[in-house]
């Protein structure tokens, strides 16, 4: 085959990867944008930009994980809210700011395993699970705040949400870290292997002596800390919590995730994709208020979205089956 040959075989492959498409689409949304509003391109707007999706992105990464291995988590917007209401309680009972922290990871942990017990030992479905572990934690969200918003003073664990360091803020390092991190432990660690192989055929997996129970449980656990790391941010971002924190992220979290090339059928997906994915969401949340889109079309495109990104998904699967 001569080089040319290749080369546009290498291409051609290139732009079948559903992350590349994403990307293009992001770079003519960037583009058309730059010349709808003259306050697109400016630092404080990328910044802001970057401070949305940061959020998105980081809860995307735990719900890729489960997502390759077939699942689904719909609580992680609740857990976002009550991680931060159970943070900002003990904060208010006058626990010092590390005691602060841990406990809002520990919560996190705590709720994601315990869906994990749920879908691997109660044997409950991944949608009917979270679905109900997403009003639980709202509720209790709700109990702990009354109705009522919790102020928080300031700490130094404040500057995960506030913070920067020269202008970007520490919420965006802690984004590009954690998906870092992400695409790190699925391709490079026994674990990440494991997630591709439970998602591919869980029998054979069973069959090759991966306990798969415990990756299942690890994904949602790490989902769980993930959730309570954005309810973190958020405290340090409003200097407070209330229960609606986080509510409606689990759509946007899904849809970035599918957008950046996860499958729903699991087994496949690069990690790095869903940064392009909750990018994407991002810019096109800001196009609508730079836009001065109506409310309620918001709502109807995102929906449009991620009915959108699953039929990609859906179609691209039944060409590669051909």
């Amino acid at each position: 085959m001569s080089s040319s040959g290749e080369s546009n075989k290498k291409i051609k492959a290139l732009f079948e990867k559903p992350e590349i498409n994403v990307l293009i689409a992001l770079l003519v949304l960037c583009i058309g944008l730059s010349f709808a509003s003259p306050y697109f391109l400016t630092a404080k707007n990328i910044v802001n930009v970057l401070r949305q999706f940061s959020l998105i992105a980081i809860l995307a990464v735990g719900q890729a994980l489960i997502i390759v291995t077939g699942g689904i988590d719909l609580s992680v917007g609740s857990v976002v809210g009550f991680t931060a209401c159970f943070g900002a309680a003990v904060a208010r009972w006058g626990a010092p700011p590390g005691i602060t922290l841990l406990s809002i990871l520990a919560m996190g942990a705590v709720v994601g395993l315990a869906n994990g017990m749920l879908v691997t030992k109660i044997g409950i479905a991944p949608f009917i699970a979270t679905l109900g572990m997403m009003s639980i934690a709202r509720g209790f969200s709700l109990l702990i705040t009354m109705g009522v918003p919790i102020h928080v003073d300031p700490t130094w664990i404040s500057v995960f949400g506030g913070g920067y360091v020269g202008i970007f803020p520490v919420s965006v390092i802690t984004m590009l870290v954690i998906v870092g991190a992400g695409f790190v432990l699925a391709n490079n660690t026994t674990l990440g292997r494991n997630v591709y192989a439970v998602g591919n055929s869980e029998q054979a997996a069973k069959f090759s002596g991966i306990r798969v129970d415990r990756v299942k449980i690890m994904v949602f656990t790490i989902t769980g800390v993930l959730a309570s790391i954005c309810g973190l941010i958020l405290i340090g971002q409003l200097e407070g919590a209330d229960a609606f924190y986080g509510n409606g992220y689990e759509l946007d979290v899904i849809a970035a995730a599918v957008i950046g090339g996860m499958s729903l059928s699991g087994g496949e997906g690069n990690l790095l994709g869903i940064l392009v994915g909750a990018a994407l969401m991002g810019v096109l949340k800001n196009a609508f208020v730079l836009l001065a889109v109506p409310g309620y079309w918001q709502v109807v495109a995102t929906g449009v979205v991620i009915i959108g990104a699953v039929s990609l998904d859906s179609l691209r699967r039944k060409r590669t089956a051909r």
